[in-house]
């Protein structure tokens, strides 16, 4: 860092903040605050850390298995911590990846306005963390956990129970094709969560105000999205892609009765008779093939 006589050094610090809050987070984490000590400063300002979103970033760089070591997990705590002091309790929003307990915990204590958390490929995010985000964090209205096997149907309890505010909850899973072979660790794939009428049974309970619900590759069956239409009645958006124990006929007889409803994803996958479930592909004519076929024998 350096302090130099040039113009850009006596800016106000306001009209710095001002400039400064219109780039991006990569922007501001690589630039401004490692040009002069009283940038930085301004660069902490918390003002600027209301929202912490990396979501820009993750999409566009290429999955791999790097992003699910203990290194990289580390670097993410780091930066969530640090943003969660700058912010003064004040930050709403938070949108990353691959954090752990530690930072999320760290972030419960001390942001009570949180009312956004995005916290998807998290494989050591658990219970635990998600208890103390229900507890302190009431006025929660968006969580995405998707991708999350450490978190159980006990979490979509406790956040059903204490943060009445919910409207949008994304559980999507991780489907069984080749394209996350390589990127991510086969164990995490092998343990994909299995309790799929469960987590759907604490949905149904305990979150009746959800508008949106993501469920992606959930295991559960006709029992699971009964209790989810009979529990969630302002539902407008219901994403149930590859959602392969669910029939076309099962899907429409129950989503009849969510009168909000404007868009609802139907599986739309074909799942060989083999079991090869590596090989599984799209199918387009889901329909077609649900009419012919019993998906509900094609257990995986």
């Amino acid at each position: 860092m350096e302090e130099d006589g040039s113009d850009w050094g006596g800016l106000a610090p306001e009209i710095l903040i001002n400039i400064i809050s219109r780039l991006t987070i990569q922007e501001l984490w690589t630039g401004p605050m490692f040009v002069r000590k009283s940038w930085q400063t301004v660069c902490r300002d918390p003002y600027l850390w209301s929202i912490f979103d990396l979501e820009p970033w993750f999409e566009s760089y290429p999955e791999s298995t790097h992003l699910w070591s203990p290194d990289f997990e580390g670097k993410v705590d780091s930066m969530l911590r640090s943003v969660v002091d700058w912010s003064d309790g004040g930050l709403t929003e938070i949108r990353v990846r691959h954090c752990s307990d530690h930072a999320l915990s760290y972030a419960a204590d001390r942001c009570p306005n949180l009312q956004v958390l995005a916290v998807r490929s998290s494989p050591n995010v658990t219970d635990a963390s998600m208890t103390k985000i229900a507890f302190r964090c009431r006025s929660l209205r968006e969580l995405d956990i998707s991708y999350c096997h450490e978190i159980s149907h006990d979490t979509l309890v406790m956040i059903g129970r204490n943060c009445p505010n919910l409207r949008i909850l994304k559980r999507n899973l991780m489907d069984w094709s080749s394209r996350h072979i390589g990127s991510v660790p086969t164990e995490y794939l092998d343990a994909c969560p299995q309790d799929g009428d469960t987590e759907a049974d604490a949905i149904g309970k305990h979150m009746v105000n959800l508008e949106r619900l993501e469920i992606q590759f959930s295991r559960l069956s006709v029992k699971g999205l009964a209790s989810i239409c009979e529990g969630c009645p302002k539902l407008e958006y219901l994403d149930l892609f590859g959602c392969v124990h669910l029939s076309s006929r099962d899907i429409t007889s129950n989503v009849s009765r969510l009168k909000w409803l404007k868009e609802v994803k139907k599986p739309d996958v074909y799942v060989p008779r083999s079991g090869d479930v590596a090989q599984t592909e799209r199918y387009g004519h889901w329909r077609l093939y649900d009419e012919r076929f019993d998906i509900q024998a094609m257990r995986i």
